[in-house]
């Protein structure tokens, strides 16, 4: 061992299941260290189906490598990535809170608009995220343009004291990374959310992101997706080449301002779009205009108020569950 190392086995002791995708399931987990050291975190672990899947293999171990260092307020931080019983898994920020798509759910579910400051606040969250994607440099300053490529409601956490965090880098890109998964990374995504050019296979960058943002956006105002997936997919051409609705008759009560900073994002053609960074400053903009500033302030007494009855508990341990998950190289 060279005096620069330090080898050490870290175990994991699962509590309850938070979420479950297409490719791994995620675990609220403790940490357990030395000395009785616990910490709360997720994660997340590799299906076993695709545990022996190169292709799938890859895409997971790209998020870990992709995400790492990507230490931003608005992005889920990636702490490790690691190896048990030859299925791969990451463990990550524990985000107490729900997801934007359970927000608009119990919106809709009351049939209640969500406040326009709160709506522009998330949005121009996603896009401080985004841009610091977007923007990053390695350690050798060489710019990666990472895109995110799966921006939904889904991917987006709302924390109980008002934070907005985007999460799952799971198809992500950087112009520097090899991808010996591409065909199976178009595959995965969901496709009402995707910009045309993605759609298409073209090549993507920032503003195919951004368009996914304008979609996140129409549906935080609309309480309605602007297209279904089933949609999308039975009519991928009229989706990318026909306008997109028009935003005076499916908006009727927004006003012209933000419906006009939807319609920039969802411009069909890329370079017509604005950057993360410009559209983020233009919601700011036109949350100062309505006299309410959008704040973590404001989302926490929101959320509190929506989700009254369904504040985080503590949760037991369940006996049997502690997994030794190491930190074994992949």
């Amino acid at each position: 061992m060279r005096s620069s190392d330090l080898i050490f086995a870290g175990r994991f002791h699962l509590l309850r299941q938070i979420a479950r995708g297409g490719m791994a399931t995620v675990y609220e987990a403790e940490q357990i260290g030395a000395e009785g050291f616990v910490k709360r975190m997720a994660v997340k672990i590799i299906h076993e189906r695709f545990a022996a899947d190169a292709a799938f293999r890859q895409l997971f171990i790209d998020e870990a490598k992709l995400s790492a260092d990507l230490v931003h307020g608005n992005i889920v931080q990636i702490y490790q990535l690691g190896q048990a019983d030859e299925r791969l898994f990451i463990s990550m920020e524990l985000i107490r809170g729900i997801t934007l798509f359970q927000l608009i759910n119990a919106h809709r579910a009351r049939r209640l608009p969500i406040p326009g400051d709160i709506a522009a606040y998330c949005a121009s969250r996603i896009c401080r995220a985004l841009d610091f994607a977007h923007h990053f440099t390695d350690h050798q300053g060489h710019r990666l343009d990472i895109v995110h490529r799966d921006v939904s409601p889904e991917n987006v956490m709302l924390t109980w004291d008002g934070h907005v965090k985007l999460a799952d880098f799971g198809i992500a890109k950087a112009r520097t990374m090899a991808d010996p998964a591409a065909d199976r990374r178009l595959l995965l995504g969901k496709k009402h959310y995707m910009s045309p050019e993605q759609l298409l296979n073209q090549p993507v960058t920032g503003r195919s992101d951004v368009f996914a943002t304008g979609v996140v956006l129409f549906e935080l105002f609309a309480l309605r997706s602007l297209y279904t997936e089933e949609e999308t997919l039975a009519a991928v051409e009229e989706v990318v080449l026909e306008p997109s609705p028009d935003l005076a008759d499916a908006l009727p009560g927004i006003d012209a301002g933000m419906r006009g900073l939807i319609a920039g994002a969802l411009a069909k053609d890329a370079i017509d779009r604005p950057s993360a960074a410009a559209l983020g400053l233009a919601l700011d903009r036109w949350c100062a205009d309505q006299g309410i500033a959008g704040s973590p302030e404001r989302l926490q007494a929101h959320l509190a108020d929506l989700f009254q009855d369904q504040r985080p508990l503590s949760v037991a341990p369940a006996p049997g569950r502690s997994v030794p998950l190491t930190n074994a190289e992949p």
